[in-house]
């Protein structure tokens, strides 16, 4: 099994990256094989919603968006971490997740997702809830851990002094691994659950 994490700070070592690798730490134990990509330092420019990844199956902007796509495919689970701006998440990592969750047709059911945040104080609910929209649209169970996904630090480094934020991050990762696992043996016991036609539905016509 394998999961793909997602750094959306501008600094590789900051506070959200010791947040990963909290849980990095559980999923080598659970024999969870990872690959951590640092995206929040990238000029990922946002969507235009031109349609053309409809037609050529990929988005049109080809940068580190379609390079991360077939990984996105052949992962398990998807783990993306963002420090707080303005009860938000950076706004490099919000584009590379509009783009890649849209430009990308295949199925997604039943991955699992799970969103890590980091503040120096407050937004981090607002920014959980913002990055987990991602997944409960498109099919995706979300992990859930023993409080919200967050910890706390503002200067580099101060994040590992934050015992209960990194209690937070192994349980999440355990659970996350628990997760993964029975979704497996129930798809090879069950499948995946039925899918109906889609009627799309607007409210101007």
């Amino acid at each position: 099994m394998k999961v793909l994490m997602l750094n959306g700070s501008p600094r590789k070592n900051g506070n959200t990256s010791i947040a990963l690798k909290e849980m990095e730490k559980i999923f080598k134990q659970e024999g969870i094989e990872t690959e951590l990509i640092h995206v929040g330092n990238k000029g990922i420019r946002s969507c235009i919603a031109c349609g053309a990844c409809s037609e050529k199956g990929k988005c049109v902007f080809d940068d580190i968006v379609n390079e991360i796509a077939p990984k996105f495919e052949e992962c398990d689970g998807l783990v993306v971490g963002s420090p707080v701006y303005y009860a938000s998440a950076n706004a490099t990592l919000v584009a590379l997740l509009t783009r890649l969750f849209y430009s990308t047709s295949f199925d997604k059911t039943m991955k699992v997702g799970a969103s890590v945040v980091c503040a120096r104080r407050g937004g981090l609910s607002a920014t959980f809830d913002e990055l987990n929209k991602f997944f409960t649209i498109s099919g995706m169970p979300v992990a859930s851990s023993r409080y919200w996904n967050s910890i706390h630090g503002r200067q580099e480094g101060e994040a590992a002094q934050d015992e209960e934020g990194l209690l937070t991050m192994r349980v999440l990762a355990r659970n996350m691994s628990f997760l993964m696992k029975s979704i497996a043996l129930g798809k090879e016991k069950y499948g995946l659950p039925e899918k109906e036609p889609v009627t799309m539905t607007n409210f101007i016509r």
